[in-house]
């Protein structure tokens, strides 16, 4: 680590790390700053990753650390506190006191999932515990499912779920009541609706055997779905101005930015969950490259600038 470079990512998940390992083959000096809390850490493994199916997210994120140092890349534990512009690039200030300078600055710091709050919930979270089918689906295919109502997208995450199982149950919890539409859709594809809070998880000899509600029915489910609330990770921005907003979807907030993972503040990029809140981990790896490759265009489009004035400069002098 060195007190200056070319790009500084922030987060080292699927994104970070293939946007780092890009830039570092571009023989760009980079820095990876990572927290070490990757929000797939309690998943088994990683699934519809073409080639690395199932594997276990620490090996894969141990794999592409081994990847960026190979190329000259850097990397540090630690957790950002603080962006600020300094000149033409950023000064950026660590939780335990070091500081680094940098260019530009690649964000893919991912999001925190908020659960509702019924307790069990969380302990279960990424076992029995899951939101997203295409994650989780074949691993908890044909067993009893309850989904959750905790948003926007839950009656769409019940249709979903019922492609891998035939018992698929909707708890409503504190959901907005059904439109007609969604009762249609819910009664079409053979899914019943259960009304009521739920008041827990219920658990015996450690695995999950359904929840019990406010007024003390049980439901027996092996699996329950929910849609979290999420939210992306970037209070270290609000000193240039970036705050994360409300994402089209109700899903949660994120940081906007254009196709290029460009923000608007001129320098500072963003890829993976941070900004686009439901991309898996092949798709977020796929965005930090892209938005590693703009950068790398965007700072060979600045040396190029230099180089053509420093070329009239010459023949003008000369």
């Amino acid at each position: 680590m060195t007190e200056n470079y070319e790009v500084l990512v922030i987060g080292g998940g699927a994104a970070g790390l293939n946007g780092a390992l890009m830039l570092a083959r571009a023989r760009r000096s980079v820095l990876v700053v990572d927290g070490g809390e990757p929000r797939n850490a309690p998943a088994d493994g990683v699934h519809a990753l073409l080639g690395h199916d199932g594997v276990p997210p620490a090996e894969l994120l141990a794999r592409g650390r081994d990847e960026v140092r190979r190329y000259g890349g850097h990397l540090t534990e630690g957790r950002v506190e603080t962006v600020d512009r300094d000149g033409d690039g950023f000064a950026v200030a660590l939780a335990d006191g070091r500081r680094v300078r940098a260019g530009h600055v690649l964000v893919a710091t991912g999001l925190v999932d908020e659960l509702p709050d019924v307790p069990g919930l969380r302990e279960r979270w990424g076992r029995d515990v899951v939101h997203c089918p295409y994650c989780h689906g074949w691993e908890v295919r044909e067993r009893p499912i309850g989904v959750i109502g905790s948003g926007p997208m839950s009656v769409h995450q019940t249709l979903l779920f019922r492609q891998w199982s035939d018992d698929v149950v909707y708890l409503r919890h504190t959901a907005p009541p059904l439109t007609d539409e969604q009762a249609e859709q819910l009664a079409a594809r053979g899914v019943p609706v259960v009304e009521g809070e739920i008041a827990a998880v219920e658990t015996v000899e450690g695995r999950l055997t359904g929840v019990r509600l406010r007024d003390g029915r049980t439901v027996e489910r092996e699996v329950l779905t929910v849609a979290p609330r999420m939210v992306a990770r970037a209070g270290f921005l609000a000193g240039l101005g970036l705050r994360p907003q409300p994402h089209p979807s109700g899903m949660g907030e994120h940081l906007p930015a254009d196709e290029s993972g460009r923000t608007d503040v001129p320098g500072v990029w963003v890829a993976g969950n941070v900004t686009n809140l439901s991309a898996q981990v092949g798709a977020a790896a796929a965005a930090g490259a892209w938005t590693a490759a703009m950068i790398n265009a965007d700072l060979v489009q600045a040396e190029t600038q230099r180089a053509v004035e420093a070329h009239r400069g010459a023949r003008e002098g000369g």
